[in-house]
């Protein structure tokens, strides 16, 4: 049975109320929330990746619109001073992150909700609700396609394979179960013993910090790896299947994912290995024929040079730091989605499955 812990998000209250989130750059060492009650807090949460993973961070950035708005007397304000503010949280949280499409497909959601209601007549304080209703429901479905992407994958994986992956993309990075984890734990639900192999996934260790707790949580077997010793722990044969969320999907399958996500791509590939991707169908961005098209998020050096405080490299040393790769469709085996499993991956059944 798996340990309880803290959701990823919870909203506490009704319209005047605030979004909670568990602190992630806390973990592994200590289970802490923050309190957003204003704009600036989500926003801050994002870019410092306190909330994280493309799904989570479409469902606090419609949090935020709700704390957003709180910042203006409905009873006293104008229409256009209100339409003003919601742009205006609209636009810092879309400045927030660029690669997850999940963010801006939120966003876009919570401006049509607001759009509708205002071309009907209706006043801010039944707009106000109306979002808070809309960014609950962004939550719930999200919750629902987790476990449905779990329940797909979980036919992919047999009893006894080792499973390799990169960064987290469990509950901590949506509402629950979570995309690549919640199909080894819909898995494991079934009763197959899986073994996985957790990357670090440098620089940030997102896999070490986050990934591994979680599996630990549900006592789940797992043995943490540097992410350059892929190719050894494939080659000896301990690894039967890899699998990783998305932050983006282009029409033609192209996959954005974490930094180092298209090298074991590409290792995988050499070693027979299926390489599955898993993401709820709103993370397809069919605007972009070609993953070409998606910006790819440029951090930091601090974080190479400077990580978690202490200092690895000269004074002065030039660094990139792109937080995201892009993995080409044709050494993707699978997409799991919560409407079903695309593959082979081409724009046909792309597009098949999302019409």
């Amino acid at each position: 049975m798996h340990r309880h812990h803290p959701q990823t998000l919870q909203w506490n209250g009704d319209v005047g109320g605030y979004l909670a989130l568990i602190d992630q750059t806390a973990l592994p060492l200590k289970v802490t929330t923050v309190d957003c009650r204003n704009l600036e807090s989500v926003v801050h949460a994002i870019r410092v990746l306190q909330v994280r993973g493309a799904p989570a961070i479409g469902i606090a950035a419609a949090y935020g619109i709700c704390v957003g708005l709180q910042a203006i007397d409905t009873n006293q304000c104008t229409t256009q001073q209100f339409d003003e503010r919601l742009q205006h949280c609209i636009n810092q949280l879309a400045d927030s992150r660029p690669t997850a499409v999940n963010l801006f497909w939120a966003l876009q959601r919570m401006q049509n909700v607001a759009q509708t209601m205002r071309q009907d007549g209706h006043l801010p304080n039944p707009i106000i609700k109306a979002l808070l209703n809309e960014a609950i429901a962004i939550h719930d479905e999200d919750r629902k396609m987790c476990h449905a992407i779990g329940k797909h994958g979980a036919t992919l994986l047999e009893n006894g394979q080792g499973v390799l992956t990169h960064c987290n993309a469990g509950g901590l990075a949506t509402s629950e179960y979570g995309t690549a984890l919640s199909v080894l734990f819909s898995a494991e639900d079934q009763g197959k013993t899986l073994h996985v192999f957790v990357d670090e996934t440098r620089p940030l260790l997102q896999g070490a910090r986050l990934t591994a707790w979680e599996c630990q949580q549900r006592n789940i077997a797992t043995t943490l790896i540097c992410d350059n010793m892929a190719a050894q722990v494939m080659s000896e044969g301990k690894v039967q299947a890899v699998i990783t969320g998305a932050d983006r999907i282009a029409a033609n399958g192209d996959v954005a994912n974490k930094i180092g996500t298209y090298g074991l791509a590409i290792l995988a590939k050499h070693h027979q290995i299926p390489f599955y991707v898993a993401a709820p169908s709103n993370t397809f961005d069919l605007s972009l024929s070609t993953g070409a098209g998606i910006p790819i998020e440029q951090r930091s050096g601090d974080e190479i040079t400077q990580g978690f405080g202490r200092q690895t490299a000269p004074d002065d040393i030039n660094t990139y730091n792109p937080a995201f790769d892009v993995t080409p469709a044709e050494l993707v085996t699978a997409i799991i989605t919560e409407q079903g499993i695309i593959s082979p991956v081409s724009n046909e059944l792309i597009s098949a499955l999302l019409s």
